[in-house]
């Protein structure tokens, strides 16, 4: 996608005569579906599924690439439809192959018996935040005190900060939360990388091989912002072939809207050809 306005199209998936929901997608170079995509289509699936109630959560696991020039169907299975909560399975797949499940819960929200949230880790603040190239008409990313985010020799705490301004926020509640899905896959293995010199994202799919394996999205009521948004990542594992980034997604007056965990592969890539890296829009 190169806007998003098309991006916000891609996630209102529509519903097909077998029942299921249909979408497609422009995966730019790689011509390879992100899974936050995926995640952000089966939240607004499974909402339009169960329209009396809100999504609360998501939790997605991929199998297999999707490929973006082919449609992709989301299959809706209703687990448990509750008065209050609501558990629904959303399949991914193309012909048929499964290539993600999305477990949802949606609820109907409830008055406070108590409440408290967490204040972002980290002072920061976006005008102190330098510009960062990932291509999307209607969409300024900035991050924290780090100058390329993909860089092999950009080396410090595993942690990345960033701001994000939407042009277009979405007025539909399961559209503004597949908004904030979306970003949650992007950051998170860059994260990762940034506490061990030497590597990068830049070498992905070059001597390294990564991949988003599990998204987990935990959205807090209510679920609203105007202006900027800041994704908070703190990588706290990596080894044996695997990371994982846990995350915090904030409003500019430090209100705590969403978390999220992501799971993601690194590992040693067998072949090396230098024309098979990622691009820099695609990277994730």
């Amino acid at each position: 996608m190169s806007s998003l306005v098309e991006l916000l199209d891609v996630f209102d998936v529509q519903p097909a005569s077998d029942g299921s929901y249909r979408g497609t997608s422009d995966g730019g170079t790689r011509k390879v579906v992100d899974g936050s995509q995926l995640l952000a289509q089966a939240i607004v699936a499974a909402a339009k599924s169960t329209p009396e109630k809100s999504v609360r959560s998501a939790h997605a696991s991929f199998c297999r690439a999707v490929d973006a020039d082919a449609e992709v169907a989301f299959d809706v299975a209703s687990v448990r439809a509750g008065r209050t909560f609501a558990d629904v399975l959303v399949t991914v797949r193309q012909a048929d192959r499964t290539c993600a499940l999305v477990h949802v819960l949606l609820d109907v929200p409830q008055a406070d018996v108590i409440r408290h949230a967490a204040a972002p880790p980290r002072p920061s603040s976006p005008d102190d935040a330098l510009p960062c190239e990932m291509p999307l008409t209607g969409r300024e990313l900035r991050i924290v005190g780090v100058q390329d985010v993909n860089a092999a020799d950009e080396v410090g705490p595993p942690e990345l900060d960033a701001w994000l301004r939407y042009d277009v926020i979405p007025t539909r509640d399961e559209l503004a939360k597949a908004l904030l899905a979306h970003f949650t896959g992007h950051l998170a293995i860059s994260t990762t990388m940034r506490a061990h010199p030497g590597i990068g994202t830049e070498l992905a799919h070059r001597t390294v091989s990564t991949a988003v394996t599990t998204i987990d999205v935990m959205f807090h009521e209510p679920v609203s912002w105007d202006g900027w948004l800041l994704y908070a990542h703190d990588s706290t594992y990596v080894g044996s072939g695997m990371s994982y980034v846990r995350g915090q997604v904030f409003a500019e007056d430090d209100r705590l809207i969403a978390s999220f965990g992501q799971q993601g592969m690194i590992r040693s890539f067998v072949r090396q050809a230098a024309d098979a890296a990622i691009p820099v829009e695609a990277r994730l």
